[in-house]
């Protein structure tokens, strides 16, 4: 894993009336997103010109990385953390979030490369977390909120999984599952990120459940959730049902009183 930064130093201004006080990066796992990488951090940059990002690409053999690259060199403020091998989403953000931390960032931004986060979207998460949350949800289901293009069927079954981890491990928000978020440096020390187990859908819940036994003050921030206009999905049957029987484990041993870090990590079979 090695790195290639370009930076151009930041101006950390007020705009738009919001003022940023915290020195913010916006983490970005990519594999193979060449169709959509450059117009993404283009938007990042239009939409929140004082925030850093951090492209960590699992060795794209299409060449986003290098795109990256070149967007970081014109625009500044971008750097490429290259990973040796396609690990998942879980891992990726974790080594996001620990180069993060060792450069002393306060707030982490964690969004997909595809256009189904709306950059436009990302000023009022960050408002949200500059009022003092400690974790900030971009949330498909609270007021305000929408997924205007997906099926009935897809949004029973986001909805179901999001009620079963809200019952089995009593995490108290609408949307556990979504990966549009900001996370404060101090909650992702208590987190203690190394110990996270989950490496694809389970991620955002093992991250809910952990912000919430931390004490985490979580607040939810409608969006308007879209699928990828281009390229292809990384959603897949194994994805859910490592989901599913992550948070199975962790709802047991929540009954017993015990946390989740001694679960066991959970290889689904591909399908």
């Amino acid at each position: 894993m090695f790195l290639r930064n370009f930076s151009g130093e930041p101006e950390y201004l007020p705009r738009d009336g919001y003022p940023v006080a915290v020195q913010v990066l916006v983490v970005l796992p990519t594999y193979n997103e060449q169709a959509n990488i450059e117009r993404m951090l283009e938007a990042i940059r239009a939409a929140a010109p004082a925030c850093n990002i951090l492209v960590v690409d699992d060795s794209s053999p299409d060449g986003t990385a290098a795109i990256a690259e070149k967007v970081g060199e014109r625009v500044g403020q971008i750097s490429v953390l290259y990973r040796e091998a396609k690990e998942g989403l879980g891992p990726a953000y974790r080594a996001g979030f620990a180069w993060g931390l060792e450069q002393g960032y306060d707030a982490f931004v964690e969004m997909d490369s595809d256009f189904s986060h709306d950059p436009g979207e990302l000023p009022g998460l960050l408002v949200a977390a500059e009022a003092g949350a400690d974790l900030v949800i971009g949330s498909r289901y609270v007021e305000g909120g929408s997924i205007p293009a997906w099926s009935k069927s897809r949004e029973l079954l986001s909805r179901s999984g999001n009620l079963y981890a809200n019952l089995v491990l009593g995490l108290g928000v609408h949307d556990s599952t979504a990966g549009f978020r900001v996370y404060s440096a101090g909650l992702l020390r208590r987190i203690d990120i190394s110990k996270v187990r989950a490496n694809g859908y389970g991620f955002q819940i093992e991250m809910t459940y952990r912000s919430r036994r931390a004490g985490a003050s979580i607040k939810e921030v409608p969006i308007h959730f879209v699928d990828r206009v281009a390229g292809s999905s990384k959603m897949s049957r194994s994805v859910v049902t490592e989901a599913l029987a992550l948070v199975t484990i962790w709802g047991a041993r929540r009954f017993f009183g015990l946390g989740p870090s001694d679960a066991p990590t959970v290889t689904p079979a591909v399908v």
